[in-house]
């Protein structure tokens, strides 16, 4: 759910800083290979995990609030149980865009990004979409 020209300008447009909330060394996890095809695109990676650890070379942080730089995009790797309070956190540190991953779905979510300007993607994946570029 997000329409193809705010997928591409997340991507293109918006930064490459991403934070990837729900990150961590669990090789098993799909968050694990996202954040390693974003970086091959060039993407900055932040992991953010209660664990805040280093992963694909990169400093993790416990939270969003904890990251002492500016952040562009939020990728959400959290059910969606608990991705809106992960989109108002991404609101709050003043994220250009949040995008939920495959299977994260809060519409009142999306609402709450889109009413504070701004860009919002869900049921997506940016390791499926970003080639799609080229």
């Amino acid at each position: 759910m997000g329409d193809d020209a705010t997928v591409r300008e997340i991507l293109t447009s918006t930064g490459d800083v991403w934070a990837v909330v729900g990150l961590s060394n669990n090789t098993s996890r799909a968050a694990y290979g996202v954040a390693r095809v974003l970086q091959r695109y060039g993407k900055k990676v932040v992991p953010v995990h209660p664990g805040a650890e280093t992963v694909h070379g990169e400093q993790g942080y416990a939270s969003l609030a904890e990251i002492p730089f500016p952040v562009d995009v939020v990728d959400v790797f959290v059910n969606s149980e608990l991705a809106g309070a992960v989109a108002d956190q991404a609101v709050a540190i003043g994220a250009r865009a949040v995008w939920f991953q495959l299977g994260v779905v809060d519409e009142a979510a999306r609402e709450r990004v889109r009413e504070a300007g701004r860009l919002m993607v869900m049921d997506r994946c940016p390791a499926i979409e970003i080639p799609l570029l080229d």
